[in-house]
């Protein structure tokens, strides 16, 4: 089954949550456009409402909000969003989709309007940290310092004395 992938945005918080769910279970928001509005209940958020920022289709393309519809298609491009220009009057030929949801849409972004009575982190689940492995303490110069002696103590290869007397 296709899977909606929703990046919700906490402007208070400044923080994103990561939800998922089926692409028939969220059937009523196919045929919805950026900057749209809809329940926070389809997400499991209560109380919340949800405005469409953007996504990206199946094959990575971003969405546009100045393209209606749902298609694919090349247009030029002079400033965001989809291209940041590193240069002042630099353009570029992108392929991008569309402002309106299709089944083809694999990321929905989205930022919350209106909160509920619960945290966001509460329902969606709060993000687990990575665990930091202990760092060794740094080493003194003096252990620095009995490593290179101990280098540059090696042997050289001693060529072979045959080879000496043929050059």
């Amino acid at each position: 089954m296709a899977v909606f992938k929703f990046v919700i945005a906490d402007p208070k918080t400044r923080k994103s949550y990561k939800a998922e769910m089926d692409q028939d279970k969220a059937a009523g928001l196919v045929g919805k456009k950026i900057g749209d509005k809809f329940n926070g209940d389809l997400l499991g958020l209560a109380g919340y409402e949800i405005a469409i920022t953007g996504g990206t289709d199946k094959d990575g393309f971003p969405m546009h909000p100045d393209v209606h519809g749902m298609v694919k298609k090349k247009i030029v491009l002079a400033s965001p969003p989809c291209f940041h220009p590193k240069h002042k009057g630099l353009r570029r030929r992108k392929m991008i989709v569309g402002n309106t949801i299709s089944r083809t849409i694999a990321q929905i972004n989205c930022k919350i309007i209106k909160e509920g009575s619960k945290k966001p982190e509460e329902l969606l689940g709060k993000k687990e940290e990575a665990v930091e492995a202990p760092k060794e303490e740094p080493k003194s110069q003096e252990n620095k310092k009995e490593k290179k002696s101990e280098v540059k103590a090696e042997p050289k290869k001693e060529e072979n004395p045959e080879e000496e007397k043929k050059k």
